[in-house]
């Protein structure tokens, strides 16, 4: 089935999500039904400068879909970005024989495929964030499982927020983007959901939505806040300053990115895994991996870093009918 290539590397770069290891098995299953040496790359572009790889054998990746992280670990690397980080990256392809490198991550990581394309190496990216910014692609690994794990935990505030008849203000992460708050919002009710893709009035979207709500008959508040869009801390702040509200703050974090991965995240990741693997025997490079209309695809990396992907205009509109806008 395979003739050309012998090895590949394959890494997670950046922010870790929950799927990864999935895709990572995927990836050296995959692997081995082509006839192709897997070799695992430590710590991302770092490992791939300083050589820190080891042979991704069967045991490596045995019970490891239920597990969040990846066991490959991860970093953003700055050396990369100089002139001698890349040439010892460069040297090491060619010095351990790789035919091709796949790399899991966002659009850092592709980023930096890309600048190893540049110089002759066949790369594939496999897009995995919780943001799930990724503009080529429908679906990005790790953002159901870190919605679920988000709705989990505002339901579960939910629950004292309705006994104390109070107000919540809850920040999830999505770096630049409101996918992740946008969804979120939709799937626990929330009274308001401020997106850094939607300039907003604090008066508008905040108070006279949390006056509404009031006045309807409600006695407790939800409002989700993306990193991007504002301070968790200083919306709380100006609810309590103009609605004589005590508004409990509470910050996700990180906590959004771990745990065990959802179905969805273990199925698209190794969907997208096999994918990523399939595309190098068949002589391509330079690809991202792509979710699309429930298919799978691969695209030019600069073409798929070049879009650009707003929030679905359909959840957006349901959003503003359930929140009375």
């Amino acid at each position: 089935m395979n003739g050309t290539i012998k090895r590949i590397g394959i890494m997670t770069s950046g922010g870790d999500a929950p799927g990864m290891n999935a895709a990572i098995r995927a990836v050296r299953n995959a692997c081995e039904y082509f006839n192709i040496e897997c070799i695992g790359i430590r710590r991302g572009f770092n490992g791939l400068i300083n050589g820190d790889i080891f042979p991704m054998q069967q045991e490596k990746v045995t019970h490891i879909l239920n597990r969040g992280g990846t066991i490959l670990y991860t970093a953003r690397s700055q050396e990369f970005m100089t002139e001698e980080g890349l040439n010892r990256a460069l040297g090491n392809c060619k010095l351990l024989g790789l035919d091709g490198i796949i790399a899991i991550g966002g659009d850092g990581t592709f980023r930096g495929l890309g600048v190893l394309a540049e110089h002759g190496v066949s790369v594939v990216g496999i897009p995995a964030t919780i943001d799930n910014d990724i503009s080529c692609t429908d679906y990005t690994i790790g953002f159901d499982t870190a919605s679920n794990t988000a709705v989990d935990a505002i339901d579960r505030l939910r629950d004292t927020m309705q006994s104390h008849e109070r107000c919540s203000v809850v920040e999830v992460m999505g770096r630049n983007a409101g996918h992740l708050a946008l969804y979120v919002g939709l799937a626990i009710g929330a009274t308001a959901v401020l997106i850094p893709e939607k300039k907003f009035s604090f008066e508008e979207d905040v108070i006279d939505k949390i006056r509404s709500a009031r006045l309807s008959g409600k006695t407790h508040f939800m409002i989700i806040v993306a990193e991007g869009a504002a301070s968790a801390m200083e919306v709380g702040k100006m609810i309590h300053e103009q609605l004589a509200l005590d508004p409990r703050v509470t910050i996700l974090g990180h906590i959004q990115r771990g745990g065990t991965p959802s179905a969805r995240d273990r199925v698209m990741a190794t969907r997208m895994g096999y994918h990523a693997v399939e595309a190098l025997v068949q002589g391509k490079t330079n690809r991202i991996i792509c979710a699309k209309h429930g298919g799978m695809m691969d695209i030019d990396l600069k073409e798929g870093l070049a879009m650009s992907k707003g929030l679905d205009k359909q959840q957006m509109t349901v959003l503003s009918a359930m929140t009375g806008t």
